[in-house]
């Protein structure tokens, strides 16, 4: 696949932090500047791809077309965490991005795919849900995750509330909502627009990671990515056989929570992912990493 992209995305990077630099008279350390390299290196490795992927185990096929182009579980991790600053341990199939961007730039954004075999999730609790009364546990839970992202190194994270609020889709066993994110004191909020596709023995999540103010873009992207990914004949939902398939202990109401993700990883209930805005890197590089993280946060996959 064509790699201009990430050659445009990191002389972007350069040329605009170098011009800051240069007017502010700030001159970056080496070390600062061999880890500007190695963010080079990481970028310059991935492996972009585009056409029929198969997920793992077989059970989804991405058709991923021209416009779009897919990075697989480990280039995924590298984006994840060197590149954007997320905790270590992300464990995705892979991730999304749209053609015209590097995981640098700082208007890319992108989606990352999982899938938790938590078993059939029913979905007769979906009409019942008080999203108000959701969302304050949710920033509860959210609230009582800080002590350990800040133990860990990280800023603390503050769950505005719905960018969208959850719609589910009986017909097509797909569940959607976003959540807006405030990252320590940073001014720029993280958009994380969750989608869940039910299965046969569990769930495909789509996280769309993107800043707030990108919450157009993504509504308009949303339909093309849902149209990529679809459960093999075997795992859909429709295919759930009661006397073999287990049943999930938790309907779609705790799955919206976030409390029963089979990797709780770092910070438990509420997870949260963020993208650093790659435009700022190397100036962000030259005043120090506290202002780098300031400046591009984004959690679960979102801006910070």
């Amino acid at each position: 696949m064509n790699t201009s992209w990430l050659r445009k995305g990191i002389a972007v990077v350069v040329l605009t932090a170098s011009v800051a630099v240069a007017q502010d008279d700030v001159t970056p350390t080496a070390e600062q500047l061999q880890a500007f390299e190695l963010m080079q290196q990481q970028a310059e490795s991935l492996n972009p791809q585009t056409g029929e992927i198969v997920l793992e185990g077989g059970l989804a096929t991405l058709q991923v077309p021209e416009n779009f182009y897919f990075l697989d579980a480990r280039d995924a991790e590298t984006v994840l965490v060197d590149l954007w600053g997320n905790p270590p341990g992300q464990d995705v199939l892979g991730m999304l991005f749209p053609a015209q961007h590097s995981p640098l730039d700082y208007e890319s954004w992108a989606v990352t795919i999982d899938y938790s075999e938590d078993g059939f999730v029913a979905d007769d609790d979906a009409a019942d849900i008080d999203y108000a009364d959701l969302l304050r546990d949710m920033q509860k839970d959210t609230r009582d995750s800080n002590d350990a992202r800040v133990e860990a190194g990280y800023e603390p994270v503050e769950l505005i509330g719905w960018a969208e609020q959850p719609y589910y889709d009986a017909a097509a066993k797909k569940l959607y909502w976003a959540k807006e994110l405030q990252f320590g004191d940073s001014e720029d909020t993280t958009l994380n627009y969750e989608i869940r596709a039910l299965g046969r023995r569990g769930i495909l999540s789509l996280t769309f990671i993107a800043a707030s103010s990108q919450l157009d873009e993504i509504n308009a992207s949303r339909d093309a990515v849902l149209a990529m990914t679809e459960f093999n004949e075997g795992h859909r939902y429709v295919d759930f056989d009661p006397d073999i398939d287990e049943v999930a202990a938790y309907g779609i109401g705790a799955l919206i929570a976030g409390k029963v993700a089979a990797k709780a990883g770092l910070f438990a209930a509420a997870v949260v992912l963020f993208k650093k805005f790659g435009v700022f890197v190397l100036l962000a590089l030259a005043f120090g990493w506290r202002k780098i993280m300031g400046l591009f946060k984004t959690d679960t996959l979102g801006p910070k």
